[in-house]
C-alpha cells in the first residue's frame, strides 16, 4: 500500500471518529440545544422568582413604614372594622 493511500485512510479514520464525537459525543450538537433551551427556561423562572421577591420586599417595607397598609390589609384580607364602623362588602 502507497504512503498516501495509508495517509488518506488515517485521515478519513480522523475525520469519522471527529464526527462522530461531533454528533454523539457529551458536547455533541443535540445535547448542546438541549442545554440551550433548559438555560433559557430557567432564565424565564428565575426572571418571575425575581419578579415575586422584589414585590414580597415591596410590601415588607410597606409594612414596616406604616400601620395605614396594616390597616388597609386588616380590612381587606380579614374584614376587620373599627368600633361604631359597619362593613359592607360588596361581590362582582
Amino acid at each position: 500500500m502507497p504512503v498516501s493511500r495509508v495517509v488518506t485512510v488515517v485521515l478519513l479514520l480522523l475525520l469519522v471518529m471527529l464526527q462522530y464525537q461531533i454528533w454523539t459525543g457529551r458536547g455533541s450538537v443535540h445535547r448542546v440545544a438541549l442545554m440551550k433551551t433548559e438555560l433559557e427556561r430557567q432564565r424565564e423562572t428565575n426572571a418571575q422568582l425575581e419578579q415575586d421577591i422584589a414585590r414580597v420586599q415591596s410590601e415588607i417595607q410597606d409594612l414596616k413604614e406604616g400601620v395605614a397598609t396594616v390597616e388597609e390589609k386588616a380590612r381587606y384580607e380579614m374584614g376587620m372594622v373599627k368600633p361604631n364602623e359597619v362593613f359592607v362588602q360588596i361581590a362582582h
